[in-house]
Protein backbone atom coordinates (compact mmCIF):
# COMPACT_ATOMS: atom_id res chain seq x y z
CA UNK A 1 0.00 0.00 0.00
CA UNK A 2 1.48 3.46 -0.65
CA UNK A 3 2.00 5.85 1.89
CA UNK A 4 0.46 9.31 1.82
CA UNK A 5 1.83 12.50 3.60
CA UNK A 6 -1.05 15.35 4.50
CA UNK A 7 -1.26 18.34 6.95
CA UNK A 8 -2.37 17.08 10.42
CA UNK A 9 -5.80 18.46 11.34
CA UNK A 10 -7.62 19.12 14.71
CA UNK A 11 -9.10 15.84 14.85
CA UNK A 12 -5.47 13.98 14.52
CA UNK A 13 -4.77 15.82 17.94
CA UNK A 14 -5.16 12.75 20.38
CA UNK A 15 -3.27 10.30 17.53
CA UNK A 16 -0.02 13.05 17.50
CA UNK A 17 -0.41 12.83 21.63
CA UNK A 18 -0.63 9.09 20.99
CA UNK A 19 2.56 8.88 18.69
CA UNK A 20 4.35 11.39 21.55
CA UNK A 21 4.01 8.99 24.21
CA UNK A 22 5.07 5.97 21.66
CA UNK A 23 7.98 7.98 20.53
CA UNK A 24 9.02 9.14 24.36
CA UNK A 25 8.38 5.50 25.51
CA UNK A 26 11.19 4.86 22.59
CA UNK A 27 13.38 7.36 23.54
CA UNK A 28 13.08 6.27 27.28
CA UNK A 29 11.55 9.11 28.58
CA UNK A 30 7.66 8.47 29.07
CA UNK A 31 7.31 10.25 32.32
CA UNK A 32 8.75 13.67 30.87
CA UNK A 33 5.68 13.69 28.80
CA UNK A 34 3.10 15.89 30.72
CA UNK A 35 1.44 17.32 27.28
CA UNK A 36 -2.68 16.82 27.44
CA UNK A 37 -5.18 16.53 24.42
CA UNK A 38 -5.86 19.93 25.18
CA UNK A 39 -2.21 21.24 24.79
CA UNK A 40 -1.83 19.56 21.18
CA UNK A 41 -4.66 20.77 19.74
CA UNK A 42 -4.03 24.48 20.98
CA UNK A 43 -0.07 24.63 20.62
CA UNK A 44 -0.87 22.63 17.07
CA UNK A 45 -3.71 24.03 15.73
CA UNK A 46 -4.72 27.34 17.18
CA UNK A 47 -5.17 30.67 15.30
CA UNK A 48 -1.26 31.71 15.04
CA UNK A 49 0.77 28.62 15.63
CA UNK A 50 3.87 28.64 14.28
CA UNK A 51 4.26 24.52 14.10
CA UNK A 52 3.26 22.90 11.51
CA UNK A 53 2.47 19.11 11.64
CA UNK A 54 2.28 16.07 9.37
CA UNK A 55 0.06 12.61 9.29
CA UNK A 56 2.03 9.88 7.59
CA UNK A 57 -1.13 7.25 6.31
CA UNK A 58 -0.91 3.96 4.81
CA UNK A 59 -4.31 2.77 3.63
CA UNK A 60 -6.38 5.65 5.58
CA UNK A 61 -4.58 4.93 9.26
CA UNK A 62 -1.96 6.72 10.37
CA UNK A 63 1.75 5.03 10.52
CA UNK A 64 3.63 7.86 12.05
CA UNK A 65 3.88 12.22 12.26
CA UNK A 66 5.97 14.65 12.38
CA UNK A 67 5.75 18.06 13.90
CA UNK A 68 8.26 21.22 12.94
CA UNK A 69 8.84 24.45 12.61
CA UNK A 70 10.45 27.78 10.76
CA UNK A 71 13.80 28.53 12.61
CA UNK A 72 16.50 31.31 11.35
CA UNK A 73 19.83 31.56 11.04
CA UNK A 74 21.73 34.82 11.18
CA UNK A 75 24.78 33.30 9.15
CA UNK A 76 22.14 32.51 6.60
CA UNK A 77 20.03 35.48 6.58
CA UNK A 78 17.83 32.84 5.78
CA UNK A 79 14.88 30.49 7.68
CA UNK A 80 15.49 27.34 7.81
CA UNK A 81 13.06 24.01 9.46
CA UNK A 82 13.69 22.77 13.03
CA UNK A 83 11.81 18.54 12.96
CA UNK A 84 11.06 18.67 16.60
CA UNK A 85 9.47 14.99 15.84
CA UNK A 86 9.80 12.16 13.35
CA UNK A 87 8.10 8.90 14.31
CA UNK A 88 6.81 6.00 12.16
CA UNK A 89 5.30 3.05 13.88
CA UNK A 90 7.57 0.56 14.68
CA UNK A 91 5.74 -2.25 12.52
CA UNK A 92 5.54 0.59 9.32
CA UNK A 93 9.36 1.12 9.58
CA UNK A 94 11.74 0.16 6.80
CA UNK A 95 9.81 0.65 3.61
CA UNK A 96 10.29 4.22 3.18
CA UNK A 97 7.16 5.93 5.41
CA UNK A 98 10.53 8.54 7.40
CA UNK A 99 12.00 8.95 4.49
CA UNK A 100 8.74 10.07 2.50
CA UNK A 101 8.14 11.86 5.46
CA UNK A 102 11.26 14.08 5.86
CA UNK A 103 11.21 14.55 2.19
CA UNK A 104 8.10 16.16 2.19
CA UNK A 105 9.36 18.67 4.78
CA UNK A 106 12.65 19.23 2.67
CA UNK A 107 10.18 19.95 -0.11
CA UNK A 108 8.86 22.87 1.74
CA UNK A 109 11.83 24.19 2.73
CA UNK A 110 13.27 24.16 -0.73
CA UNK A 111 9.76 26.11 -1.80
CA UNK A 112 10.25 28.07 0.98
CA UNK A 113 13.68 29.04 0.29
CA UNK A 114 14.87 27.72 3.31
CA UNK A 115 18.52 27.75 4.15
CA UNK A 116 18.56 24.24 6.06
CA UNK A 117 17.00 21.48 7.85
CA UNK A 118 17.68 20.64 11.66
CA UNK A 119 17.26 18.12 14.50
CA UNK A 120 18.26 16.41 17.25
CA UNK A 121 18.93 12.63 17.80
CA UNK A 122 19.98 10.81 20.72
CA UNK A 123 23.44 9.51 20.83
CA UNK A 124 22.47 5.94 21.14
CA UNK A 125 19.29 5.76 18.82
CA UNK A 126 21.68 4.07 16.30
CA UNK A 127 18.82 2.97 14.19
CA UNK A 128 18.20 6.79 13.76
CA UNK A 129 21.27 7.81 12.95
CA UNK A 130 22.54 5.28 10.43
CA UNK A 131 18.89 6.27 8.60
CA UNK A 132 19.88 10.35 9.14
CA UNK A 133 23.29 9.52 7.70
CA UNK A 134 21.81 7.21 4.47
CA UNK A 135 19.68 10.44 3.77
CA UNK A 136 23.30 12.93 3.63
CA UNK A 137 23.02 14.24 6.90
CA UNK A 138 26.05 15.15 8.75
CA UNK A 139 25.46 15.29 12.51
CA UNK A 140 26.94 19.01 14.14
CA UNK A 141 29.00 17.43 16.81
CA UNK A 142 30.92 20.77 17.81
CA UNK A 143 27.61 21.92 18.66
CA UNK A 144 26.15 21.16 22.01
CA UNK A 145 22.92 21.88 22.80
CA UNK A 146 21.79 23.72 26.01
CA UNK A 147 18.37 23.60 28.09
CA UNK A 148 16.46 25.76 30.36
CA UNK A 149 13.21 24.00 31.17
CA UNK A 150 10.58 23.99 34.30
CA UNK A 151 11.70 25.67 37.65
CA UNK A 152 14.93 26.49 36.34
CA UNK A 153 13.55 28.55 33.31
CA UNK A 154 11.41 30.26 35.90
CA UNK A 155 13.87 31.06 38.12
CA UNK A 156 16.22 32.55 35.86
CA UNK A 157 13.30 34.37 34.02
CA UNK A 158 12.38 36.37 37.52
CA UNK A 159 16.00 36.59 38.70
Amino acid sequence: MPVTIRPAALADAAQILAFITELAEYERARDEVVATLADIERSLFDAGSTVRSLICERDGQAIGFAVYFYSYSTWLGRNGIYLEDLYVTPQQRGDGAGRKLLRHIAREAVENGCGRMEWSVLDWNEPAIGFYQSLGAEPQDEWIRYRLDGERLRQFAEG
